[in-house]
């Protein structure tokens, strides 16, 4: 069989390039040819010192049409996606045409032409563009399957009239829409853009987005999710009929180390590593809301007083910015209260070794994806408080469903701050639940698991699809 080239293709986002990153990792592993698509703005900012450690994987970029001193934050995600889909169609479709080319080949250094692509969901141009051209398109979804089937059943909820939500209406009144989750979802656990804006009273533009980019899916040749079947099974499955395929896999950062290239938009403190060793085990509270959060002064001051009140030491990734300048002069005033020993405040951590590291005892989190499955993996409780999207859902799942943590959604107050991370610290029950959880997850992944069986599946799905393609190609010359 013809070497398979598959182009891989990431929402440019750091959690979004983190996780379909392991995933190139894996197509490697099974001995195909990589093309990892980065922006050229987000490839100018990684440390390009590094290099590829494999012959069959290259990075390649198009440009996202901003500015380069435009800030690419959560505020202007919108913009983001609309450059993307006007000015970097263009581009792409180029790009995908230079790697179908007959010298592709040859000028390539040994890359085969293009076979397929595997594009984030929230790409969905680049699902068109590739099958416009005649190449094999998949999806990939780098959010929680709970938050795909939420926002697959929108319209329904609309007809229901429980989305949008209301400003000041009761958040713990029952979400009776999105099958299967009937028993414990609630308003304030819908992705954040089910709510109404409360400083416009209006649908939230993102909501229309997503649910448009979520039901697009269905158009590619199949949909890939990075959920292990035991951890998402019943959303895997009212999910699996809207689609033309689904594989469940993952999470793909336990089942392959990320190619030895650079990966990390943010520069990471390695110096926390060695703070750590210096705790007790279990005894130091790990605080990091990802890479997109921005807090109220307020907000942060309420985090670090719980924090400094629940006694514990903690690290904090605390982003410039996060809040901004204000936020120093009361750091600085908390840390002194605490002690220096007890306190380490970094810009960006590695946190996949700091979860694993004996002294962390909890996981204060955004609740994001990629830090679910990363602290469900190492068995470390989770404290969430979900920022936006489907950091709402995944929090709900963690406390009501999985029981591995504490959903601390809506609530900034030092109090509950401070009883959640202690109970996280310190209840055997959640303990043991999350634990068992990574045990179970871990068994996924390995060997004969249902993640790496769906991964073989997959591998052959495309390799199939491939030698389709490839036929079809020679019977239209």
């Amino acid at each position: 069989m013809a070497p398979v080239h598959v182009l891989v293709f990431p929402w440019p986002l750091q959690g979004h390039i983190n996780s379909m990153l392991h995933f190139a990792a894996g197509l490697l592993d099974a001995g195909l040819h990589v093309s990892f698509v980065h922006t050229e703005h987000n490839l100018r900012r990684l440390d390009r010192a590094k290099a590829a450690a494999s012959p069959r994987l290259r990075l390649v970029s198009i440009p996202d049409g901003l500015p380069d001193d435009h800030p690419r934050s959560v505020d202007d995600l919108k913009d983001l996606s609309k450059s993307l889909m006007t000015t970097g169609t263009v581009p792409y479709r180029a790009l995908l045409a230079s790697m179908l080319s007959a010298g592709s080949h040859a000028a390539d250094g040994g890359f085969p032409p293009l076979s397929c692509v595997v594009a984030d969901g929230l790409l969905p141009f680049a699902i068109d563009i590739a099958e416009e051209l005649g190449v094999p398109a998949l999806a990939f979804r780098t959010a929680s399957a709970c938050s795909v089937l939420a926002y697959l059943s929108v319209p329904k909820l609309m007809e229901l009239g429980q989305v949008p939500i209301p400003v000041g209406a009761d958040l713990d009144e029952p979400v009776r829409g999105v099958p299967g989750m009937e028993d414990f979802l609630r308003r304030r656990d819908l992705p954040s853009a089910c709510r109404l804006r409360a400083d416009t009273n209006a649908v939230d533009p993102l909501l229309h987005i997503l649910v448009n980019y979520s039901t697009h899916s269905a158009k590619a040749r199949a949909l890939i999710c990075n959920s292990p079947a035991s951890l998402e099974g019943s959303a895997l499955a009212h999910i699996a009929p809207q689609m033309r395929d689904v594989f469940a896999i993952g999470p793909v950062h336990a089942m392959w180390a990320a190619p030895a290239l650079p990966t990390s938009l943010l520069r990471e403190d390695e110096g926390c590593m060695a703070w750590l060793d210096g705790h007790a085990d279990r005894s130091v509270v790990y605080v990091s809301l990802g890479s997109l959060a921005v807090i109220s002064l307020e907000q942060f001051t309420e985090f670090l007083s719980g924090l400094v009140g629940a006694g514990y030491a903690f690290l904090w990734v605390l982003r410039p910015d996060m809040v901004g300048e204000s936020q120093r002069g009361v750091l600085q005033e908390a840390i002194d209260a605490a002690g220096n020993d007890k306190v380490r405040v970094v810009d960006w951590a590695p946190q996949r070794d700091v979860l694993r590291h004996r002294a962390v005892g909890c996981f204060l989190t955004h609740a994001g994806w990629n830090s679910t499955l990363e602290g469900i993996v190492e068995g470390v409780p989770l404290v969430c408080w979900p920022f936006f999207a489907d950091q709402q859902i995944n929090s709900r799942f963690v406390g009501a469903v999985w029981g591995n943590g504490l959903d601390m959604k809506d609530v900034c107050e030092r109090a509950v701050v401070e009883g959640m991370v202690r109970e996280a610290m310190e209840s055997a029950e959640l303990r043991m639940k999350a634990q068992a959880l990574a045990q179970q997850v871990r068994r996924d992944v390995a060997e004969g698991g249902s993640s790496a069986t769906e991964f073989e599946r997959l591998v052959c799905f495309i390799k199939e699809l491939t030698v389709k393609a490839a036929t079809a190609s020679n019977n239209t010359v």
